[in-house]
């Protein structure tokens, strides 16, 4: 599995790559919005974790960018990871797109799980992930 995080701390992206290396998943790391999805224009992966608050584009926003592809990434499964606490930030998320929302600091099996319950969903929808 390749696991693209935009996620502008370093820090954070490194807990989460070695969360994802335990279960043999490949990480690739963006450290801004626009760059994550320049990736996501050059290269294929199977599911997108993505933080909320970064300098320029939000997390939001990307997610909306993503959702308004007009190819088979559009459909891509994206776990927001976010710090953020917000009343109503589940439901923002949700409804721009996002597939789940986990809070920092993140619990490998929280991560894990989420993951799992997409991907088996995706699966026994038959779809397939771009």
């Amino acid at each position: 599995m390749k696991v693209l995080f935009i996620e502008d701390d370093r820090m954070n992206r490194r807990v989460v790559k070695d969360m994802l290396g335990v279960a043999g998943a490949e990480m690739v790391e963006a450290e801004s919005a626009e760059s994550g999805l320049a990736m996501l224009d050059s290269q294929d992966f199977d599911m997108l974790l993505v933080d909320l608050r970064m300098p320029g584009m939000d997390g939001i926003t990307a997610i909306e960018h993503i959702r308004a592809r007009t190819d088979a990434k559009s459909r891509m499964p994206i776990i927001v990871v976010t710090a953020d606490a917000g009343v109503d930030l589940r439901e923002q998320c949700l409804a721009a797109g996002a597939d789940d929302v986990l809070f920092k600091p993140v619990a490998m099996d929280a991560l894990f799980d989420a993951m799992g319950r997409i991907l088996a969903r995706d699966a026994s929808a038959g779809g397939t992930i771009p």
